[in-house]
């Protein structure tokens, strides 16, 4: 079989087709471009139909058709109108050339020399393109578009191309080794395409021309050619965000002409080739997010024309080169997340047009360089998490910082007095270092602060009266330091802030109703606050209704105060909320309904406090609780059977006064008995509890047999009793009343009578301290009505302190026992008997002191034989 040239084909169409001879070979694109009359010789001859005008107005038609349906709008001027449509034919054929197609241009000879495609929401493959119908192709531009399938090997066709881009496609597949025959192109682009599992070619070192080369954001893999060392004209080399392994070759050094080179975000592993000191002209070096080890080549310094080199997140160690501080011209230098120790060398000092140094999460050690104040345009300077030490040059506050992040480290010192100079400051971060002082007043009056972590130092000052007024602050942690003072209102005036945290400080007075209070508007609104930490000070009071106004709030955390009063249902409208601690406070009544609407909370604590009544069903809507705590207060009752609907891990009811059956629930069955102790009567599958009887009901205990009789029998024994208690009642009113006047003033007696030798609250806190707030490692005994702990109150001064499990002081017969206990250990001197040395009773915990007897009680020791024969007793 012949199959007949191209140019053979179209004289048969011709002799056919223009003859209005139709035949199986009819072809609607020629019909288009020669009419259904006879063609005309004149037309032949001025080269509308002649053969190169023909293949690519085909081919490039043929491909439309292909592509999905919202592609054809954009390329609606691709047709051609029949040459006798219209009374002026000369007109209509000069408009029907492809040449004036959207996105084509031809060279003189009227062929396609640059299609220019980019950003036309086109979608579809390459697979009917026919590329050798496009000879005289220079220009290529297919970028931004929907692009599916692979790029096919026929591009190689295009052999005069100097331009190709097809990024920001779905192209997949492998990179055609025929790419490597284009040894005219300067600009080659495949970035931002789904070529994973593919490698880059070795046939693209052939590309001598080639200036511009993005391969970046595919999931290419293997390891990158030594050939692309030949490219000798490379001046931009992109290869970031692969999974590019395996070492870099150190043939890469001969790119002489090289500008800029990212080959972050892949998994290179090995060195930094030392050849790259021959990249003279390199002005950006990005290698960060590797694998890189070994040393950072100290010929890196002879870069001079280099702007910017990011090495960070490597595995990169040893000292930080001093060569370079020879790079004068760099602006940016980030070595963070590394292994790299030793010291800051001074010559960091000379690069005077730095503008970012990050060298944060590192081994490095010794004081900040003084040098670096000379660093006069500096704005973001990161040395978090290093052993750095020694105290901050006071010219440090004197740089007009954007960001400066101090944080764990070993710093100490006061803090720089002009730290915000000029007003640019907007995160400053020292936290967990061992800065004292106060807040400078620079740091005061810093009004372009977003970000503000100061925790965890030892920095003083009354905190009403050390921070100012912060339009933009966005987040404040100034937890774990020596702050005094009440929380003052102006922090209401801060409109952006989503974090307050003021934990662990010697904070009093009361909440001010400012931080929830929405609707004054002089002094602000907090809607975007979604965390407020203040546990561990001494706020009292009770927590402001206005607090449910912080709609947006997601951990509120009030723990360890001296909060009172009932806790208020506006909290029920905090929505977003996943964490809620109230614990050690002085709370009491009920826990409001209003608690169930929290939908979101993952973790409730209200432990240690003087709550009462029963647990209120609500509590069981509460779908997303994982982590409940309500030990060590006073509630009482049946535990909702609900309980059994929820997905709780973990359950702490310990130390109240429920009863009846615990719920059939994977947290209930896995409570240990210390989470469960301390009730009346609790019973259930759970060892150390008492197994239920089985005549309990499901609900309350009561068997409906038993119903009925007590239904029957309590009238008439109801009947009786009450005539016997109307009569003790006329006959003992007058006696009554005057015990109960009686042991009134005996309790005020009592509690002027008690004694101790503690100097009131200062004593108490250094108990806490010397227990570390009763830790388990302190204990050294427990008891059936409370446990033991041994404290150290000062070098040689040790003593037990018994704590006892629960201890209501809103309860007169509680109290009442309690102190006379402590009265009657008051009276008693013996040598027998071990020496009681003063009691306390907080709203979290109560407790005696006694005299510490290092060898434990006498049943200790005669338990053990060793230490009862040194009693040598008969």
């Amino acid at each position: 079989m012949i199959i007949p040239t191209a140019k053979t084909r179209f004289h048969v169409l011709r002799s056919q087709e223009c003859k209005g001879e139709m035949s199986r070979d009819y072809d609607p694109v020629v019909h288009a471009i020669c009419g259904p009359n006879k063609y005309p010789d004149e037309q032949i001859k001025s080269g509308f139909c002649d053969i190169g005008t023909l293949s690519e107005a085909q081919a490039l038609l043929k491909w439309k058709a292909t592509l999905q349906t919202q592609s054809h709008s954009v390329l609606s001027s691709w047709t051609l109108y029949p040459v006798n449509a219209g009374h002026n034919s000369t007109q209509r054929a000069a408009k029907m050339s492809h040449c004036s197609w959207f996105g084509i241009s031809c060279d003189h000879a009227g062929s396609i020399h640059r299609l220019n495609l980019s950003n036309a929401n086109l979608k579809g493959t390459l697979d009917e393109l026919s590329f050798s119908s496009f000879p005289h192709l220079v220009y290529l531009d297919l970028s931004i578009n929907e692009l599916f399938g692979i790029i096919p090997s026929q591009i190689g066709y295009l052999s005069k191309l100097k331009y190709l881009d097809f990024s920001t496609n779905q192209f997949s597949g492998k990179i055609p080794t025929e790419i490597g025959v284009l040894t005219h192109l300067e600009t080659l682009h495949l970035a931002e395409n789904q070529l994973n599992g593919s490698s880059i070619p070795n046939e693209i070192g052939q590309l001598k021309s080639l200036i511009d080369l993005a391969l970046y954001s595919n999931g290419l893999e293997g390891s990158i050619p030594a050939s692309l060392g030949n490219l000798s004209n490379l001046a931009w080399l992109y290869l970031y965000n692969n999974s590019l392994s395996g070492s870099i070759p150190p043939e890469m050094g001969n790119l002489s002409g090289l500008l800029e080179l990212y080959m972050d975000t892949n998994s290179l592993t090995g060195q930094i080739p030392t050849a790259f000191a021959k990249l003279r002209k390199l002005t950006v070096l990005y290698m960060f997010k590797n694998q890189l080890s070994g040393s950072i080549p100290q010929e890196l310094g002879n870069l001079e024309s280099l702007f910017h080199m990011s090495l960070h997140s490597n595995n990169l160690s040893g000292s930080i080169p001093a060569s370079l501080g020879g790079l004068k011209n760099l602006k940016l230098l980030h070595l963070y997340h590394n292994t790299l120790s030793g010291s800051i060398p001074t010559e960091i000092g000379n690069l005077k047009d730095l503008v970012d140094l990050e060298l944060s999460q590192n081994k490095l050690s010794g004081p900040v360089p003084d040098s670096l104040k000379n660093l006069s345009n500096l704005q973001f300077l990161y040395l978090r998490e290093n052993n750095l030490s020694g105290t901050i040059h006071e010219r440090i506050g004197f740089m007009r910082f954007i960001h400066l992040q101090l944080d764990s480290n070993h710093f100490t010192g006061h803090l720089p007095h002009n730290i915000c100079l000029g007003g640019s400051l907007e995160r400053f971060s020292v936290h967990g270092n061992n800065f004292f002082g106060p807040i400078p007043n620079g740091l005061r009056n810093c009004t372009s602060l977003t970000r503000l972590l100061i925790q965890g130092n030892k920095l003083s000052g009354n905190i009403s009266e050390s921070f100012g007024v912060y339009p933009k602050l966005e987040y404040i942690d100034l937890s774990q330091n020596k702050f005094y003072g009440e929380i003052s209102s102006i922090w209401g005036m801060c409109p952006k802030l989503h974090s307050l945290k003021m934990a662990e400080n010697h904070i009093t007075g009361s909440i001010p109703v400012e931080l929830g209070n929405l609707t004054h508007l002089e002094i602000g609104k907090l809607s975007l606050l979604e965390e407020l930490i203040l546990n561990g000070n001494q706020l009292s009071g009770a927590i402001p209704p206005e607090i449910g106004s912080l709609t947006e709030i997601t951990s509120l955390d009030l723990s360890s105060n001296m909060l009172s009063k009932s806790i208020p249902a506006t909290l029920g409208n905090l929505s977003k909320i996943h964490y809620l601690n109230l614990s050690n406070n002085q709370f009491s009544q009920e826990i409001p309904p209003q608690s169930g609407k929290l939908s979101l909370l993952t973790d409730l604590d209200l432990s240690h406090n003087f709550l009462s009544g029963e647990i209120p069903s609500e509590i069981c809507d509460l779908e997303n609780l994982q982590n409940l705590n309500i030990s060590h207060n006073n509630f009482s009752g049946f535990i909702p059977r609900e309980f059994e609907k929820m997905n709780l891990l973990s359950i702490d009811i310990s130390y109240n006064e429920l009863h009846g059956p615990i719920p059939n629930s994977t947290a209930f069955r896995n409570a240990t008995i210390e989470e469960l102790q301390g009730n009346k009567d609790l019973c259930g599958n759970v060892r150390g509890l008492r197994p239920c009887s089985t005549l309990l009901p499901a609900k309350h205990g009561l068997h409906n047999g038993l119903k009925i009789f007590f239904t029957a029998f309590f009238p008439l024994l109801g009947a009786l009793v009450l005539s016997v208690v109307v009569i003790c009642v006329i006959f003992s009113s007058r006696r009554v009343k005057r015990d109960s006047h009686d042991q009134e003033n005996a309790m005020q007696n009592e509690e002027i009578l008690s004694i101790s030798t503690f100097k009131g609250k200062k004593m108490y806190e250094e108990i806490i301290a010397a227990t570390k707030n009763f830790d388990a490692s302190h204990l050294i005994g427990k008891g059936g009505h409370g446990s033991v702990y041994k404290a150290e109150m000062s070098p040689g001064n040790i003593v037990a302190v018994k704590k006892i499990h629960s201890m209501y002081t809103s309860d007169i017969a509680h109290q009442k026992e309690f102190l006379s206990e402590i009265r009657a250990l008051t009276e008693i001197r013996h040598r027998n008997i071990v020496k009681f040395v003063g009691f306390c009773v907080h709203s979290q915990h109560s407790f005696l002191v006694y005299e510490y007897l290092e060898r434990g009680s006498l049943a200790t020791i005669l338990s053990n034989e060793a230490e009862a024969a040194v009693l040598d007793w008969e």
